[in-house]
């Protein structure tokens, strides 16, 4: 190969610099220059001289490489010796500038350049026409007011996971009830604590008496209807009944709870079938061999992997488990839940682009849902905002009921006064089942330390009591409560907080320690609700700690501190197998 194809000094062509490396097999390009030419050679390509054509006969001399090695780890195409090109008569030897060809490896660059490029605008796009496609699944209803106007990642949250038992949809025709419009079959409110510590995922039995408020309802024309409230009928009837929407279902909740529902989500049986065959079944547990002639399901004793029309069978099937009712189904289906949740998390669902995009189509696929969460977008961050809550702390449990004593044969439940408001109140306060600590060690000893130490006789306690939130009337009552029952007769009604408070606080000053220890025992307050600060007089002119009672408050002589302590009620976690029994 001549000079001026093989480049000279900082003139070579990058095309001529590739090499075979031996090391990986690939092909490279050496930037490392040629030996210098030798005084009074040959016109190179600086000076645009093409070469004379050789003699008859003789043999051309090989170029020098640097090294001494010969050059045999070009590209093969770049190896093959051609003879000078004729050049046109008369003109033999003449010097002039040398249109270079285009190098093949320079085509090569800018061909796969221009491919690489093209396929990032195709995935890009294939990418955006794939959401589009996933959004076309998704189904969505306009609730009104009943939801949120939009999702926030900063804010706790609460979504209402309806499960009906309508029959359309291909392969739904033996399930449900014939001529059921769609009532909630199954019902589970998720909570996903503001600081996603922890989350409740508490199911409302079907078979549950409450009262059905007003509902307003969007019509498929765009207008909107009033659907009539009903009192103490089946939980169940708040969907589907008299074209009751899920927005009637997340008021009914509210009401009869007090728990804000801010979005829904709502699937049909076919929701389980496709679900479970996109992850690769979800793996349950019985205590003993199952075989449902009603459910079809069939399942040894201990553990199995379920999926499809299976895993539809163990969560509607009945006489299978406990006494065959519906609250006994329930734990079977939180247990299933629990175990799904392990499957989605898992890595080798999360690290397998096939799985995903199976559980992306079959997620999309099976929903309705509000508006406000209707985009692709938001059910991803959704379920991002999720996945931040360790699956330890993901607790299962069920509204605290008993039987209707208004029934002689038992068939529905009424709300457990004793147990239910703390159950929502701690939904509601963020107060984790699993007794997740959230505030950091350094907090919690320094709010532990504000209640050891002596304390006062209650005779000594002066106290300002402010009403910040609660009931109307609390103060009054919070006053002849402490002074009759508890003998902190030094006590007066201050009237209304300047401004309401979510949680009921006692400010003192560090003299008053003792005052302040002594009513916390008295009203059951943490140390985080004991504020130190400066000392403020009473009515009377005379120092006095202050008590300004919150929108927990639940009325005097009740122990502040009794919803934190979670009640006896049945519950599970997300991170652990349970036999169904």
């Amino acid at each position: 190969m001549d000079a001026q194809r093989r480049g000279r000094g900082d003139r070579m062509d990058p095309a001529d610099q590739w090499v075979l490396n031996p090391k990986t097999g690939e092909y490279e390009l050496r930037l490392t220059p040629s030996a210098p030419q030798s005084p009074g050679g040959a016109p190179g390509p600086a000076t645009g001289a093409r070469t004379a054509a050789p003699r008859s006969g003789a043999s051309r001399p090989a170029a020098p490489r640097t090294g001494g090695a010969p050059r045999t780890d070009v590209p093969p195409q770049r190896r093959r010796h051609t003879e000078p090109a004729e050049t046109p008569a008369g003109r033999r030897g003449a010097r002039r500038p040398v249109q270079p060809k285009p190098r093949r490896g320079r085509k090569v660059l800018l061909w796969t350049g221009g491919t690489m490029a093209f396929v990032l605008v195709g995935v890009a796009a294939a990418g955006y026409l794939y959401l589009r496609h996933l959004e076309g699944n998704v189904t969505t209803t306009d609730v009104g007011s009943a939801g949120a106007s939009d999702f926030s990642t900063d804010e706790a949250f609460s979504i209402l996971v309806i499960g009906t038992d309508k029959r359309t949809g291909e392969g739904n025709e033996g399930y449900g009830d014939k001529g059921s419009s769609g009532h909630a079959d199954t019902t589970i409110l998720l909570h996903v604590a503001k600081d996603r510590s922890n989350a409740t995922a508490l199911s409302i039995p079907r078979d549950l008496i409450v009262d059905i408020p007003d509902c307003p309802t969007k019509l498929e024309d765009g207008s909107e209807k009033v659907v009539p409230g009903t009192r103490g009928v089946r939980f169940n009837r708040s969907l589907g009944e008299n074209g009751r929407d899920p927005g009637c279902t997340m008021r009914t909740v509210e009401e009869n709870t007090g728990i804000s529902v801010d979005h829904f989500m709502m699937a049909d049986f076919n929701a389980v079938k496709t679900l479970t065959t996109a992850v690769d079944g979800v793996d349950v547990c019985v205590e003993k061999p199952v075989d449902d002639k009603d459910s079809k399901l069939v399942l040894p004793a201990g553990e199995s992997t379920v999926e499809g029309e299976q895993a539809l069978a163990f969560v509607r099937t009945r006489k299978s488990f406990g006494n065959s009712g519906d609250l006994d189904r329930i734990k079977v289906q939180q247990q299933f839940l629990g175990s799904l949740m392990r499957k989605m998390a898992s890595g080798d669902t999360l690290t397998n682009p096939s799985k995903l995009l199976k559980l992306a189509e079959a997620a999309t696929e099976a929903l309705t849902v509000d508006k406000a969460i209707g985009s692709v977008g938001t059910l991803k961050d959704v379920a991002l905002e999720l996945k931040k809550v360790p699956t330890k702390n993901i607790t299962f449990t069920t509204v605290p009921v008993k039987d209707n004593p208004a029934e002689t044969v038992k068939a529905t439940v009424v709300l457990d006064e004793s147990k239910a408001p703390q159950v929502f109140d701690m939904i509601s306060n963020d107060v984790s089942f699993t007794e997740v600590q959230k505030q950091r060690k350094k907090e919690k000893d320094a709010a532990a330390a504000r209640l050891k130490g002596s304390k006062a006789p209650a005779s000594e306690v002066r106290v300002r009591i402010l009403n910040g939130g609660a009931v109307a009337g609390s103060a009054q009552k919070m006053l002849q409560y402490l002074q009759v029952e508890e003998g902190v007769t030094k006590s007066e009604n201050a009237g209304n907080a300047p401004e309401a408070l979510k949680r009921t606080t006692l400010e003192y000053a560090p003299e008053q320690a003792g005052q302040a220890r002594r009513l916390a025992a008295i009203m059951g307050l943490s140390g985080a609700a004991m504020k130190p600060g400066e000392s403020v007089t009473n009515s009377q002119g005379l120092p006095a700690i202050t008590l300004t009672l919150g929108k927990d408050f639940k009325g005097a002589g009740v122990k502040l501190n009794a919803p934190a302590e979670a009640p006896d009620v049945e519950k599970s976690t997300a991170d652990k197998v349970t036999c169904a029994s």
